[in-house]
């Protein structure tokens, strides 16, 4: 059963009219379901290709379906990008994701035609392919690129701003403290400060003279206070700083280090706009590269997906290789009902669709086919070929 949350794409050999089929289809298919309309179902116009052997297609048709789950992947990996952009925001999103300045729909359903200037039919399908597979890669290697820079700039400004805004055992002190809270030009003796949290700090003022051997009594002094932490600088001997440092580790007090620096609020400031900026300009760069590499990626995208649905005919059905192309948007609602409904109009190909179905048990004359191709054999199979555009942008 196809998914109902895909548009799916079918071909049948070209036996007559197709704009009358498409007309026949549209009527059936409205029958099923009353917002089923025309806007729902359009004409692909399947190409020629150089065919090639049968063992060549056999092998494509083996191979494509591993390049299909990897092209979904990268354009499903864009479009998340997107969202993250976008907050996802589904009315900003919308506006990004789009083909070719048309919404996915209607580059899929608006009479969709095979791009012959970029990817001409002259070629090969074994070539064909791997020019889609090419192209593919080096759209996915751009944005692991482009993301991987982002993501380290935005890591970069998160972690400034986490200094200027986090709670004060791990916020800059530098537009916290001055000049006169701590001990200055002393030979011996240092102020240290010290973040204890809230829940500690009746602990931390009577014990804190005894975390080492020579703290300076009753120099302990609160400078600033959060939800969370109580800052305070102590005053002690130089030569005791590691043990007091480790036993206040113990006791869960954080030791912040701090040099005092008048230049250093403007170089902390100079440092978050740098950061800033450098987020915004590579988010707008990327952002732009995700909307425009989307329209390319998607449309690499359903150019294989025709190549898949142009082998399995021709394997399916034989020659000559003159198909029709469907595409349908199934309402999710009646999905079941729109497939009985296209089973039964293509129901007269069954006869024609044999070579490609499933062998009936105990077959003993298709055991040796079976077994070299069980995995073109391992899906279902229907008398029309249909392969799904699975709807990640939703």
């Amino acid at each position: 059963m196809p998914s109902d949350q895909s548009t799916w794409l079918i071909t049948v050999p070209q036996d007559g009219d197709t704009d009358g089929l498409l007309q026949e289809l549209t009527s059936k298919l409205s029958q099923q379901s009353k917002t089923f309309s025309s806007s729902s179902i359009g004409q692909l116009y399947i190409p020629s290709f150089k065919t090639g052997t049968l063992d060549s297609l056999i092998a494509l048709s083996e191979e494509l379906p591993k390049h299909d789950a990897a092209f979904t992947t990268t354009v499903a990996k864009i479009v998340e990008t997107l969202r993250n952009l976008l907050n996802n925001d589904p009315s900003k999103l919308a506006q990004h994701i789009l083909v070719n300045e048309k919404s996915v729909d209607g580059y899929l359903l608006n009479d969709w035609h095979w791009n012959e200037e970029r990817y001409g039919t002259q070629r090969g399908l074994r070539d064909m392919t791997d020019v889609l597979v090419k192209e593919m890669t080096s759209i996915d290697n751009v944005m692991k690129t482009k993301l991987n820079n982002y993501n380290l700039a935005k890591g970069s400004l998160v972690q400034l701003q986490r200094k200027k805004t986090g709670n004060l055992s791990v916020r800059s002190l530098a537009d916290i403290i001055s000049k006169d809270d701590l001990l200055q030009d002393s030979e011996y003796m240092q102020s240290v400060l010290v973040a204890v949290p809230k829940n500690l700090v009746k602990n931390w003022n009577t014990t804190y003279e005894r975390l080492a051997a020579m703290v300076v009594p009753r120099s302990a002094a609160p400078i600033a206070s959060d939800d969370d932490y109580t800052l305070f600088s102590v005053v002690i001997f130089r030569k005791v700083y590691d043990t007091f440092s480790q036993k206040c580790r113990e006791n869960k007090y954080i030791l912040r280090d701090f040099q005092f620096s008048a230049d250093q609020i403007e170089r902390e400031r100079e440092e978050l706009q740098t950061a800033d900026t450098a987020e915004k300009e590579l988010w707008t760069e990327l952002l732009r590269l995700s909307e425009i590499n989307f329209s390319e990626a998607f449309q690499v995208f359903v150019h294989l997906k025709v190549v898949r649905l142009y082998v399995e005919s021709v394997l399916r059905y034989g020659l000559p290789a003159n198909y029709v192309g469907i595409a349908v948007k199934p309402e999710p609602k009646t999905t079941k009902r729109t497939l009985t409904a296209l089973q039964r109009h293509f129901s007269y190909l069954a006869a024609r669709s044999q070579g490609r179905a499933k062998p009936k048990s105990g077959d003993s004359t298709n055991e040796d086919f079976v077994g070299e191709y069980q995995s073109l054999l391992d899906q279902e199979f229907f008398d029309f070929v249909l392969y799904e555009v699975p709807w990640i942008v939703t």
